[in-house]
């Protein structure tokens, strides 16, 4: 004989005290499960705090079993769009929850949270429905199957915004060059990608007047604290590295390279705490002289091979350039292929 059973969606925020200067929380608010053992607190004993939460639902009431007979509920909620997408970062963290819990007759409440990743499509609020659509009659008898047509032609709309924003191709050409001249030519075809693609670009040194010994790309992530909320003035940025192409390219006329964005990242989002941005981090070594073919020659006919060995040292220059990308999210059915969490969870009461 069960008593009731609810379920209700908070997201925690947690903060890492070494990076972000919160706000002292507020005291006023007591736990008041605390107090009593019947009171539905999703939250209750989680570190951090509770910046998202839906109102709790009640799944059922005074529920009686028989042994070995088993009753199904349903539950559905929408969520905010101004909430922040589920991030695991160095300064702050958004975890998102679901908290179903159940208690028996004469019996302390038992809490079940099951964590899930919630992707955020900035301005997706912007867009409106077609009128047709908006304006059409409605039957309030019908609600739930009106409400699961505009969660479709929501979800339709957030999946041609993707694919319109990242479709769009057009070579964007830049000239790499350090202070003594010119290095390489480098082209990439577009610079908004979706979680799970592939970043795709070409190198043509041959344009270049200056050697090219190695050069590497990393994409990274640059998670920054608000200034409002920065521990100390001017602290850095922390960056992180999800992919890295690193190659030797002397006497390489032209080259490429492809980085995967990784299904598990975050998009680049921003909260009025931290924000996330993209970017492709370029490193270069240059020879401050030409490097000229050495090594024994030997004829064999008309044909003449050369064997090259490189020089013992070499005089270099490093230097450095960033070119930011923007990331967007991907399908959830996608990116829930690489999810880590269980696709089933349990309570014991």
């Amino acid at each position: 004989m069960l008593a009731w059973a609810s379920a209700q969606i908070h997201c925690q925020f947690h903060a890492s005290e070494s990076r972000v200067a919160l706000p002292p929380p507020d005291t006023s608010r007591q736990d008041v499960q605390a107090e009593s053992e019947t009171v539905f607190v999703p939250n209750r004993g989680e570190r951090g705090q509770c910046i998202l939460s839906t109102p709790p639902k009640i799944l059922f009431c005074d529920l009686r079993l028989d042994p070995g007979e088993s009753k199904t509920y349903s539950y559905c909620e929408t969520l905010p769009v101004d909430g922040p997408p589920s991030f695991r970062g160095q300064a702050v963290k958004y975890v998102y929850k679901l908290t179903i819990g159940c208690q028996r007759v004469n019996s302390p409440i038992q809490l079940l949270r099951v964590p899930f990743r919630v992707l955020v499509l900035h301005g997706l609020q912007d867009y409106q429905l077609p009128q047709d659509e908006a304006v059409a009659p409605s039957n309030p008898f019908l609600e739930d199957e009106e409400g699961s047509k505009k969660d479709s032609r929501l979800a339709d709309l957030a999946t041609e915004l993707l694919m319109v924003a990242t479709s769009r191709r057009s070579l964007h050409l830049y000239n790499i060059s350090n202070s003594r001249g010119k290095v390489a030519a480098f082209g990439i075809f577009k610079t908004v990608y979706k979680i799970g693609e592939e970043v795709v670009g070409t190198f043509n040194f041959s344009a270049g007047d200056i050697p090219c010994l190695q050069y590497s790309v990393s994409l990274q992530t640059e998670e920054r604290v608000q200034e409002a909320f920065q521990r100390r003035r001017g602290q850095p940025v922390s960056y992180s590295t999800h992919a890295r192409h690193q190659e030797s390219c002397l006497h390489t006329s032209r080259t490429s390279f492809s980085l995967p964005i990784p299904l598990s990242s975050a998009p680049g989002f921003s909260t009025h705490i931290v924000s996330l941005k993209w970017r492709l981090h370029f490193e270069f070594v240059t020879a401050r002289e030409a490097v000229e073919l050495q090594g024994a020659s030997s004829s064999g006919g008309q044909a003449e091979a050369v064997s090259w060995t490189g020089v013992e040292q070499v005089e270099v220059d490093t230097f450095s350039w960033d070119l930011p990308i923007k990331v967007l999210p991907t399908n959830p059915l996608l990116a829930s292929y690489v999810s880590q969490f269980s696709r089933c969870s349990t309570l014991t009461i």
